[in-house]
């Protein structure tokens, strides 16, 4: 289908037509984990959001380079250039190296992230392995005049780059009210302006992590890692940009400026930020202490969880919602999200089961298979509108059973474009697979294949009351047995 890709720019705050800078390459940096705890649900948002729109731009044809760092050094305690690096915080409590730390929680991020179905990146560059790069960024801003060493630290000068450029345009603040209403921090005196930013800062006598650089033993401003990584993989222009929203304001906001002043232009063409996960309204996140893991998703092992939640239906969870739009977290929805994944699979595989058709038969009138597939590339051109292919597929299920039930009727040209329609949308572009079955469905299985078994014996034996009761029990268990001509299947609610 020709179409056009339509995506929000947050930067403008309006949609765009995508256009990239040097098609067919695409560039893609996509702001990764900090690396010191296990990875929640709100980190898994911005891994699916941006593995959708990975696996889309590459279906459209482009060649993507995505890049997804690992902030391994450099996050201190409250984001406010003092305090302990994060991971430097938990390897001393713990007795370990912080890189043991580091590569245990990368390790269980992208274990985590593969079980969604996740892709794993072009890149994923840690802000440890790129210091070289960060030091002559810094050197670059300090050369400009935009940045000044105290005590062996270096700080960017907001005020001075606001007289020139805008600070504040990506988030929409007013420097003027950031001055007014930041309140001053213990340890923050050496900066000029309460709202400079640290690119290096010195290491106290305690702090682990160190690197030698032209001002002082220390480590790299949080900020200053984005700018430096994706200016060495993706160059000085490139076309995306991504991240949570809550990055937007001062990490986003920083790196535009960092990068204006050591590259000399604005570095990216289209700043994309999802939406908040949240549970009552507050953001979920580590911060507040509200968060629920992954793990924690997975196992059930939970006060707030009712049962455990498969990958796959966090996945489906989070595409049910537009990435630009708040998600809430309840059981209920988590609930009715398994309940809506399981009638979508169900579907394929009734799908699979009309293997042919009756040269001779056509599509019954009111049907246009050929229109609910272009319905899906619409909503994907519409800023990557998942809700909407989720609602045309769930429409293809609708047919599906119609049709299986002899109500309907497909050709076998639209009966092989709905099945490349599923195999495209459903797998390929949202990443939505059917989980692998442990030894207990196995053993389900097993058990229902044998319990069907006997009730088509009794019901050959015309012994309709003992079917009657079989089925009524299996119902009983919210277990649905269904007869069709080409014989009896069965879901599980």
């Amino acid at each position: 289908m020709e179409s056009t890709l339509i995506l929000y720019n947050t930067l403008s705050r309006k949609k765009e037509i995508f256009q990239p800078l040097n098609p067919p390459f695409t560039g893609m940096y996509v702001c990764g984990p900090t690396v010191y705890g296990d990875p929640h649900l709100g980190h898994a948002r911005p891994a699916i959001t941006f593995d959708v729109v990975f696996r889309y731009l590459q279906h459209l044809g482009y060649r993507v380079r995505y890049i997804r760092n690992i902030t391994d050094v450099g996050h201190l305690e409250n984001d406010e250039d003092q305090g302990e690096d994060k991971i430097a915080k938990k390897a001393r409590l713990e007795q370990l190296e912080p890189m043991e730390v580091a590569q245990y929680y990368s390790d269980r991020y992208f274990i985590f992230m593969e079980a969604m179905n996740v892709k794993r990146p072009s890149v994923e560059p840690r802000a440890s392995g790129h210091i070289p790069e960060q030091i002559e960024m810094i050197r670059k801003i300090v050369d400009a005049g935009y940045a000044y060493e105290v005590n062996g630290s270096v700080y960017f000068d907001v005020l001075k780059y606001n007289e020139k450029y805008k600070y504040g345009k990506l988030s929409g603040r007013i420097l003027e009210d950031l001055l007014s209403n930041t309140r001053e921090l213990e340890g923050q005196e050496e900066k000029k302006n309460i709202v400079d930013f640290a690119l290096w800062k010195k290491a106290q006598p305690e702090h682990i992590m160190r690197w030698s650089s032209p001002w002082s033993e220390g480590f790299p401003g949080w900020h200053l890692e984005c700018s430096a990584m994706g200016t060495k993989y993706l160059g000085e222009h490139f076309d995306i940009h991504g991240g949570g929203m809550d990055l937007m304001f001062p990490h986003h906001e920083s790196e535009i400026a960092q990068s204006r002043i050591a590259n000399g232009s604005d570095s990216v063409k289209y700043w994309m930020h999802n939406n908040m996960i949240t549970i009552n309204g507050q953001k979920m996140g580590k911060s507040l202490g509200n968060f629920i893991t992954l793990e924690e998703f997975f196992t059930g092992n939970h006060p707030g969880l009712s049962q455990a939640y498969s990958p796959m239906t966090i996945r489906f969870f989070i595409l049910q919602a537009h990435y630009r739009s708040t998600l809430d977290f309840s059981n209920e929805a988590l609930q009715a999200a398994e309940k809506g994944l399981k009638k979508l699979f169900a579907g394929i595989e009734t799908l699979k089961k009309i293997t042919s058709v009756d040269p001779s038969v056509t599509t019954t009138s009111g049907i246009n298979i050929q229109q609910l597939s272009d319905n899906c590339y619409q909503a994907m051109n519409d800023d990557f509108n998942t809700p909407m292919v989720i609602a045309n597929l769930f429409e293809g299920v609708r047919i599906i059973n119609s049709v299986w039930d002899k109500k309907e009727s497909l050709s076998q040209a639209d009966l092989e474009l709905l099945k490349n329609m599923f195999g495209l949308f459903m797998g390929d572009i949202l990443g939505l697979k059917e989980e692998t079955k442990d030894g207990g469905d196995e053993v389900v299985q097993g058990l229902m294949d044998l319990i069907l078994a006997i009730r088509k014996d009794v019901r050959e034996k015309k012994d309709f009351s003992t079917s009657d009761k079989i089925r009524d029990a299996l119902q009983s268990l919210k277990i649905t047995v269904k007869d069709t001509k080409e014989g009896t299947v069965w879901s599980g609610d």
